[in-house]
């Protein structure tokens, strides 16, 4: 089943500490924002790619891009000062119906399975999102005191890919803004529709590269993924 990716890429990576767009940071001589990419350049059933940047970073990215073999970006646009708003011009600059996934750009290790779980699951009931369990024991502390311990088996650690029907997505984008309602991701618009999310497990090295323990983390992924390779 085909679909189309947004990709919210206008972030300032404070956390990361690098002074520059942490996505232009390398893992094994490729920056962050490329691995990503080319997940979904390899992927047959990804039909394009809509990216939001910063402008004063396009043609940074447009370099990269033609460096690195990139072909299926079907449109660059401006990202705004939330996420919500870099989607939003993403959802704008598509207008078709299917299935789109909506991707952190730091998020370069996603397993095609999990792609594929995701929009199976978007096309039969319009929206589903990749999330993990924790592992840990979770517990909820007020002031630092522990109040009750959470059962986890109901707890999911949400990632992305978020996977929607365009219409679903399109929808509680623009009901969003239009109420003033700022989300902190897509499945959280949807959600206030009252539209059901269905989860599809997803692994735990679909990590996003937010802080340099991440950086450290991705390189591992990367030298066993080439280890299987050989």
């Amino acid at each position: 089943m085909d679909y189309v990716v947004m990709m919210p890429a206008a972030g300032s990576g404070k956390r990361m500490g690098a002074g520059y767009n942490k996505l232009f940071l390398q893992l094994d001589h490729k920056p962050i924002i490329i691995h990503t990419l080319l997940v979904f350049e390899e992927d047959p059933a990804c039909k394009g790619v809509i990216l939001a940047v910063k402008r004063d970073e396009r043609n940074e990215i447009q370099s990269m891009l033609d460096q690195f073999g990139i072909s299926k970006i079907k449109a660059i646009v401006d990202g705004g000062t939330e996420r919500q708003f870099s989607v939003a011009a993403c959802i704008e600059a598509h207008a078709e119906n299917g299935i789109v996934l909506v991707h952190d750009a730091a998020r370069p290790f996603l397993e095609r399975s999990v792609i594929a779980n995701l929009v199976q699951k978007a096309t039969e009931f319009g929206a589903a999102i990749a999330a993990v369990q924790p592992k840990d024991t979770m517990k909820i502390a007020t002031d630092g005191v522990v109040e009750k311990t959470v059962d986890r088996d109901k707890l999911w650690i949400v990632q992305t890919p978020q996977a929607f029907r365009y219409d679903v997505l399109k929808e509680a984008s623009e009901s969003a803004i239009r109420e003033g309602f700022l989300g902190t991701d897509e499945s959280m618009l949807v959600e206030r529709l009252g539209h059901p999310v269905r989860i599809v497990e997803s692994t735990y090295e679909n990590v996003k590269m937010t802080t340099q323990e991440d950086l450290v983390f991705g390189e591992i992924i990367l030298k066993r993924q080439q280890e299987d390779l050989v």
